[in-house]
Protein backbone atom coordinates (compact mmCIF):
# COMPACT_ATOMS: atom_id res chain seq x y z
CA UNK A 1 0.00 0.00 0.00
CA UNK A 2 1.79 3.11 -0.97
CA UNK A 3 1.11 6.36 1.76
CA UNK A 4 -0.12 9.52 0.80
CA UNK A 5 1.28 12.99 0.78
CA UNK A 6 2.24 13.76 3.95
CA UNK A 7 -0.35 16.41 6.07
CA UNK A 8 0.20 19.96 6.14
CA UNK A 9 -2.14 21.93 8.18
CA UNK A 10 -2.17 26.22 6.83
CA UNK A 11 -2.09 28.56 9.62
CA UNK A 12 -4.83 30.50 7.58
CA UNK A 13 -8.78 30.38 7.82
CA UNK A 14 -8.40 32.74 4.47
CA UNK A 15 -10.14 30.09 1.86
CA UNK A 16 -8.64 32.21 -1.07
CA UNK A 17 -5.25 32.03 0.18
CA UNK A 18 -5.56 27.78 1.32
CA UNK A 19 -6.71 27.43 -2.42
CA UNK A 20 -4.05 29.48 -3.95
CA UNK A 21 -1.49 27.52 -1.58
CA UNK A 22 -2.92 24.19 -2.42
CA UNK A 23 -2.77 25.08 -6.32
CA UNK A 24 1.31 26.35 -5.60
CA UNK A 25 1.58 23.03 -4.01
CA UNK A 26 0.42 20.61 -6.82
CA UNK A 27 -0.53 17.79 -4.26
CA UNK A 28 3.24 17.73 -2.77
CA UNK A 29 1.05 17.64 0.72
CA UNK A 30 -2.42 16.75 2.33
CA UNK A 31 -3.00 20.27 2.80
CA UNK A 32 -5.60 20.94 6.25
CA UNK A 33 -6.97 23.96 7.01
CA UNK A 34 -6.29 26.14 10.56
CA UNK A 35 -7.97 24.24 13.21
CA UNK A 36 -11.05 25.79 13.82
CA UNK A 37 -11.03 25.93 17.51
CA UNK A 38 -7.15 27.04 17.66
CA UNK A 39 -7.93 31.10 18.38
CA UNK A 40 -6.44 33.48 16.27
CA UNK A 41 -2.78 34.20 16.00
CA UNK A 42 -1.99 37.69 17.63
CA UNK A 43 0.17 38.89 14.74
CA UNK A 44 2.30 41.53 16.70
CA UNK A 45 6.08 40.96 15.62
CA UNK A 46 8.05 43.93 14.23
CA UNK A 47 8.47 41.86 10.58
CA UNK A 48 7.12 39.28 8.10
CA UNK A 49 9.54 36.76 10.10
CA UNK A 50 8.19 36.66 13.21
CA UNK A 51 4.54 36.50 12.20
CA UNK A 52 5.31 33.85 9.89
CA UNK A 53 7.12 32.27 12.65
CA UNK A 54 4.54 32.64 15.68
CA UNK A 55 1.65 31.88 13.32
CA UNK A 56 3.52 28.35 12.22
CA UNK A 57 4.65 27.62 15.64
CA UNK A 58 1.24 28.16 17.25
CA UNK A 59 -0.73 25.83 14.74
CA UNK A 60 2.35 22.99 14.52
CA UNK A 61 2.18 23.17 18.25
CA UNK A 62 -1.54 22.65 18.81
CA UNK A 63 -2.01 19.91 16.11
CA UNK A 64 0.82 17.88 16.16
CA UNK A 65 1.33 18.02 12.27
CA UNK A 66 3.71 20.21 10.16
CA UNK A 67 2.06 23.82 9.64
CA UNK A 68 2.83 26.23 6.88
CA UNK A 69 2.22 30.22 7.43
CA UNK A 70 2.83 33.26 5.75
CA UNK A 71 2.93 36.62 6.22
CA UNK A 72 3.04 39.22 3.53
CA UNK A 73 3.50 43.25 3.18
CA UNK A 74 3.20 45.99 0.76
CA UNK A 75 5.59 48.18 0.87
CA UNK A 76 4.50 51.51 -0.89
CA UNK A 77 7.89 53.88 -1.42
CA UNK A 78 5.63 57.37 -1.36
CA UNK A 79 4.51 56.18 1.33
CA UNK A 80 7.38 55.10 3.48
CA UNK A 81 7.07 51.50 3.03
CA UNK A 82 3.63 51.51 4.51
CA UNK A 83 1.59 49.58 4.85
CA UNK A 84 4.27 47.02 5.47
CA UNK A 85 3.86 44.80 8.29
CA UNK A 86 0.81 45.96 8.84
CA UNK A 87 -0.71 45.28 5.70
CA UNK A 88 -3.97 43.43 6.29
CA UNK A 89 -4.82 45.21 8.86
CA UNK A 90 -4.47 48.86 7.32
CA UNK A 91 -7.57 50.41 7.93
CA UNK A 92 -8.14 49.24 11.42
CA UNK A 93 -7.75 45.37 13.56
CA UNK A 94 -11.38 44.36 11.87
CA UNK A 95 -10.38 45.91 8.25
CA UNK A 96 -12.06 44.35 5.20
CA UNK A 97 -10.08 43.83 2.35
CA UNK A 98 -12.39 46.58 0.08
CA UNK A 99 -11.65 48.98 3.27
CA UNK A 100 -7.77 48.52 3.70
CA UNK A 101 -7.83 49.38 0.09
CA UNK A 102 -9.97 52.11 -0.21
CA UNK A 103 -7.41 53.70 2.67
CA UNK A 104 -4.35 52.91 0.55
CA UNK A 105 -5.84 54.41 -2.65
CA UNK A 106 -6.76 57.61 -0.23
CA UNK A 107 -3.04 58.40 0.91
CA UNK A 108 -1.96 58.05 -2.48
CA UNK A 109 -4.65 60.40 -4.34
CA UNK A 110 -3.78 62.92 -1.47
CA UNK A 111 -0.34 62.80 -2.49
CA UNK A 112 -1.37 64.19 -5.87
CA UNK A 113 1.89 62.22 -8.08
CA UNK A 114 0.75 59.71 -10.06
CA UNK A 115 4.41 58.63 -10.69
CA UNK A 116 4.68 58.02 -7.12
CA UNK A 117 2.76 54.67 -6.99
CA UNK A 118 5.65 52.60 -6.63
CA UNK A 119 5.38 49.39 -4.61
CA UNK A 120 6.52 45.96 -3.81
CA UNK A 121 4.72 42.53 -2.41
CA UNK A 122 6.80 40.47 -0.08
CA UNK A 123 6.05 37.41 1.09
CA UNK A 124 7.54 35.43 4.02
CA UNK A 125 6.53 31.79 4.03
CA UNK A 126 7.83 29.81 7.45
CA UNK A 127 6.80 25.74 7.96
CA UNK A 128 7.39 24.41 11.23
CA UNK A 129 7.41 21.02 12.37
CA UNK A 130 5.76 19.59 15.88
CA UNK A 131 9.29 19.38 16.97
CA UNK A 132 9.80 22.84 16.72
CA UNK A 133 12.32 22.52 13.73
CA UNK A 134 11.56 25.50 11.02
CA UNK A 135 12.18 26.11 7.45
CA UNK A 136 11.77 29.82 6.77
CA UNK A 137 11.86 31.37 3.01
CA UNK A 138 10.70 34.81 0.77
CA UNK A 139 9.65 35.89 -2.00
CA UNK A 140 9.51 39.61 -3.77
CA UNK A 141 7.35 41.27 -6.53
CA UNK A 142 8.35 44.98 -8.13
CA UNK A 143 5.11 46.94 -8.87
CA UNK A 144 2.94 49.52 -8.47
CA UNK A 145 -0.56 50.88 -7.61
CA UNK A 146 -3.39 51.13 -9.62
CA UNK A 147 -5.71 53.91 -9.41
CA UNK A 148 -8.84 51.97 -9.00
CA UNK A 149 -9.88 48.29 -8.06
CA UNK A 150 -9.43 46.39 -11.53
CA UNK A 151 -10.74 42.48 -11.67
CA UNK A 152 -12.34 39.96 -9.98
CA UNK A 153 -9.44 37.22 -8.97
CA UNK A 154 -7.31 37.11 -6.59
CA UNK A 155 -8.03 38.59 -2.77
CA UNK A 156 -6.53 41.56 -0.46
CA UNK A 157 -4.74 43.91 -2.78
CA UNK A 158 -4.86 42.08 -5.78
CA UNK A 159 -7.13 44.27 -7.48
CA UNK A 160 -4.89 47.27 -6.98
CA UNK A 161 -1.54 45.97 -7.25
CA UNK A 162 -0.06 45.47 -11.31
CA UNK A 163 3.36 43.91 -11.55
CA UNK A 164 6.12 45.23 -13.07
CA UNK A 165 7.37 41.98 -15.13
CA UNK A 166 3.55 41.95 -16.01
CA UNK A 167 1.25 43.30 -19.04
CA UNK A 168 -0.39 45.81 -17.43
CA UNK A 169 -2.79 44.20 -15.48
CA UNK A 170 -3.46 43.98 -11.98
CA UNK A 171 -3.21 40.52 -10.08
CA UNK A 172 -6.86 40.48 -9.54
CA UNK A 173 -7.50 40.68 -13.83
CA UNK A 174 -5.17 37.64 -13.73
CA UNK A 175 -6.33 34.33 -14.01
CA UNK A 176 -4.33 31.87 -10.77
CA UNK A 177 -2.01 30.50 -13.34
CA UNK A 178 -1.05 33.74 -14.41
CA UNK A 179 -0.35 35.50 -11.00
CA UNK A 180 1.61 32.41 -9.93
CA UNK A 181 3.98 33.29 -12.86
CA UNK A 182 5.07 36.59 -10.61
CA UNK A 183 3.50 36.72 -7.22
CA UNK A 184 5.27 36.84 -4.25
CA UNK A 185 3.55 34.02 -2.56
CA UNK A 186 4.72 31.32 -5.35
CA UNK A 187 8.47 32.64 -5.35
CA UNK A 188 8.31 32.39 -1.60
CA UNK A 189 6.67 28.79 -2.12
CA UNK A 190 8.96 27.62 -4.84
CA UNK A 191 12.17 29.15 -2.59
CA UNK A 192 10.96 27.37 0.95
CA UNK A 193 10.33 23.87 -1.66
CA UNK A 194 13.63 24.34 -2.91
CA UNK A 195 15.23 24.34 0.85
CA UNK A 196 13.11 21.49 1.75
CA UNK A 197 14.64 19.33 -1.39
CA UNK A 198 17.97 20.41 -0.60
CA UNK A 199 20.47 17.63 1.22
Amino acid sequence: MTAGPPRLVVASANPAKIAELVDLLGGRYAIEPRPPELADTVEDGDTLEANALKKAREVASFSGVAALADDTGLFVDALEGRPGVHTARYAGESATSEQNVARLLAELDGLGDPAGRSAAFATVIALVEPDGTSTVAQGRVAGRIASAPRGEGGFGYDPVFVPLEGDGRTFAEMTPDEKHRYSHRARALQALLHQLAAP
